[in-house]
């Protein structure tokens, strides 16, 4: 793979293209049904893997979650636990 200079990246929208979630070691596992759309993961995540349509979460995008595990510290009903990644 080939870098810029400083790692500078210089094509406008390109993260869409790079798939991220291969660098996680850990990965969040949703409970739909204790979730009760507070939407405090979709608002706290770094990366925006989690998709969101009419003001509700849809399941995680794995091809961009790194496993940060922020999702699951702010679920106030515990319903994101973090599980370890089987590859």
């Amino acid at each position: 793979m080939k870098f810029t200079i400083g790692a500078v990246i210089e094509d406008p929208g390109s993260t869409e293209n790079t798939k991220t979630g291969g660098w996680r070691t850990m990965k969040p596992v949703w409970d739909k049904k204790k979730c009760i759309q507070c939407m405090l993961c979709w608002q706290f995540c770094p990366d925006m893997s989690i998709p969101e349509k009419n003001c509700k979460r849809g399941e995680t995008d794995l091809d961009f979650c790194k496993g940060c595990g922020i999702c699951a510290q702010v679920c106030p009903v515990k319903c994101i636990q973090m599980v370890k990644e089987e590859k």
